[in-house]
């Protein structure tokens, strides 16, 4: 299959997206960061015509929300993420995630994803409220070779 943009590093972004939800959109951002261009991918789960309608008008609500991010596409998929990311070229899947226990899960997924399919997943952690992220959040991210120098506030100086 001969794909439209066959030398960018490609990486699809999948699962119930919405920019509203707490830290989707970082994760986007941050993907833009790390890739040439980002497929946004909003599946149909269900094969009646109404969610089909429903589906497209998110596709065109999202488009409408992300129109000012260059490099990012939209597009509706039925069928699994992996497949998706085929057909359009892309080689890695963006995650967010939030948590510890996300990242576990999404890290265990992500070697099943690997065997399978061949396709890499990039686990992105969305952005929290520094207030909300523990200090053992901060050393298990550091255990699997996160940046966390975001997370931990710089010493202050010292007043004599």
């Amino acid at each position: 299959m001969t794909h439209k943009y066959p030398d960018m590093r490609i990486a699809v972004f999948a699962g119930s997206f919405n920019p509203f939800t707490v830290g989707h959109l970082s994760v986007l951002k941050r993907g833009l960061e790390l890739f040439d261009r980002v497929v946004v991918v909003i599946g149909v789960n269900d094969a009646k015509q109404s969610a089909e309608d429903e589906c497209a008008a998110r596709v065109e609500t999202l488009r409408s929300q992300l129109a000012t991010l260059e490099r990012v596409e939209v597009i509706a998929w039925s069928g699994l993420t992996v497949d998706a990311a085929k057909s359009v070229g892309a080689r890695w899947l963006l995650r967010g995630v939030r948590s510890v226990a996300d990242f576990e899960y999404e890290r265990n997924l992500a070697d099943v994803n690997r065997v399978i399919s061949g396709i890499e997943t990039v686990l992105l952690f969305s952005e929290p409220d520094v207030a909300m992220v523990s200090s053992s959040m901060v050393r298990e991210l550091q255990r699997y070779g996160y940046d966390v120098s975001r997370f931990v506030p710089p010493e202050q100086e010292k007043v004599n």
